[in-house]
């Protein structure tokens, strides 16, 4: 029962008319479908290696970051101890003047360094104490100061780029009593 079936559909195929002359059209037609997706396929693929060189690139590129970041800053520190290496040679005899002096230069090299990549001193003498950039490791009457603010400063701190490094470590007025 089946065979007459697909016979009257193939009669009902070839009785239309145009149907005849479309099979080469759809035949052509296939035929750039598949080449097109055939060009798409290998577009894609070509996409996806190239995404796989990036990421390798990046990941290349992050890896020497983190290797060499350094690098500059450390250029920068070389000259900050070949001036205390000069300072240390010259101890025995230069004059205390002459040693002040050289130990002033060389502050001034570290600060410029330090200021070159973004390193910041925290020295909060009179400010209000802060604990969020503050370590409070004393607490002093005064009758002049504030109450709660920094009497005097330990040890200055240290910001990178608004990020602190180490904290003031600071004396905090508090109130006679």
């Amino acid at each position: 029962m089946s065979q007459p079936e697909d016979h009257e559909a193939t009669a009902v195929l070839t009785d239309q008319p145009g149907e005849a002359g479309d099979a080469p059209d759809l035949e052509r037609a296939l035929a750039q479908a598949e080449a097109k997706a055939q060009e798409n396929w290998n577009s894609y693929l070509r996409a996806v290696a190239e995404m796989e060189n990036i990421r390798r690139r990046a990941q290349r590129d992050v890896e020497s970051a983190h290797k060499f970041g350094l690098e500059k800053f450390a250029q920068e520190l070389l000259a900050v101890k070949d001036s205390l290496e000069m300072g240390v040679e010259a101890g025995a005899t230069a004059d205390a003047a002459s040693l002040l002096a050289g130990k002033e230069a060389t502050l001034r090299l570290l600060n410029r360094a330090f200021e070159k990549y973004g390193i910041v001193e925290v020295n909060p003498a009179g400010a209000p104490f802060d604990p969020q950039k503050h370590e409070a490791i004393a607490m002093q009457e005064s009758p002049t100061a504030e109450p709660g603010s920094v009497l005097a400063v330990i040890q200055k701190g240290a910001e990178l780029n608004g990020r602190l490094l180490r904290p003031a470590r600071v004396i905090v007025a508090r109130e006679p009593g």
